[in-house]
């Protein structure tokens, strides 16, 4: 039997989703957990790997097993053994053509930046931070220009290991809400931190370190190193994964944000 999981996890409480030698790794944890629940090994493929620090609101995984549970239970079992900071949010059959990874359409990202001259406190490690307001119309007129098929090499870290670093770009908006910006990218697939260089680059035309042409030359170049540098991960969640509609799993509860109205 093949079951597809729904996650969420505090990323600061971990050293990536990918299992690690020392254990550290949400997989670590979440494989442990369901190995003690269905009292038999269970190993899990995720629909994405988030890095250090890199939280996940609809992270998507699955499993094959030969353990009867209720469908319930494959969400209170775990749960009763994992961290706290990870939760499996749902748990449903899938036929076995299902796969997290291949046969997602597309991926959510959404990055959380607050610009004040204060860092935060409470939110610390939930919030990304840039010292001065940024020019939130300035950002989201660039961000335009990374819509549709592109070649997104100059946001690609050098240990990316994707095979092609062409991408199909659904969505990129920058926004204000209350006293966050809000940057939304949904896309077919993501580079190794290509989200958080392209808020790096974005935050850059922002501040007024870099106009929209000058953005428009660095995407062309397809060149790492005339991007800006590769911004922190605090302010980074893993916010949805669309499925084809025949796979019937639940929809993503609603993204939350640390603002009031």
């Amino acid at each position: 039997m093949r079951i597809a999981l729904g996650l969420e996890y505090d990323g600061n409480a971990f050293c990536g989703w990918q299992s690690q030698p020392s254990g550290c790794g949400v997989q670590d944890h979440l494989e442990k957990a369901l190995t003690a629940f269905a009292d038999r090994p269970v190993s899990v493929i995720a629909a994405g790997r988030t890095d250090t620090g890199v939280h996940a609101t609809a992270q998507v995984v699955h499993f094959d097993t030969d353990a009867v549970r209720e469908d319930h239970a494959w969400v209170r079992g775990p749960n009763s053994h994992l961290d706290p900071r990870v939760r499996v949010l749902w748990a449903c059959p899938v036929a076995d053509e299902f796969h997290a990874r291949f046969s997602a359409v597309s991926r959510t990202y959404h990055y959380l930046l607050l610009d004040d001259p204060v860092a935060p406190g409470a939110l610390s490690g939930r919030l990304g931070w840039f010292h001065k307001p940024l020019d939130v119309a300035a950002m989201a007129e660039a961000a335009a220009m990374f819509l549709g098929e592109h070649d997104f090499g100059a946001f690609r870290s050098a240990e990316c290991q994707a095979k092609s670093p062409v991408k199909l770009m659904h969505e990129a908006r920058v926004e204000r809400r209350s006293n966050l910006i809000v940057f939304t990218f949904r896309a077919s697939a993501f580079l190794h931190h290509m989200v958080r260089n392209l808020v790096g680059s974005l935050v850059y035309v922002g501040a007024e370190r870099l106009d929209a042409e000058g953005l428009a030359k660095v995407f062309a170049s397809r060149d790492r190193r005339t991007a800006a540098p590769t911004f922190a991960p605090d302010g980074l969640y893993l916010a949805a994964i669309e499925y084809d509609s025949r796979f019937a799993l639940p929809a993503p509860r609603p993204f939350p944000l640390f603002t009031f109205p």
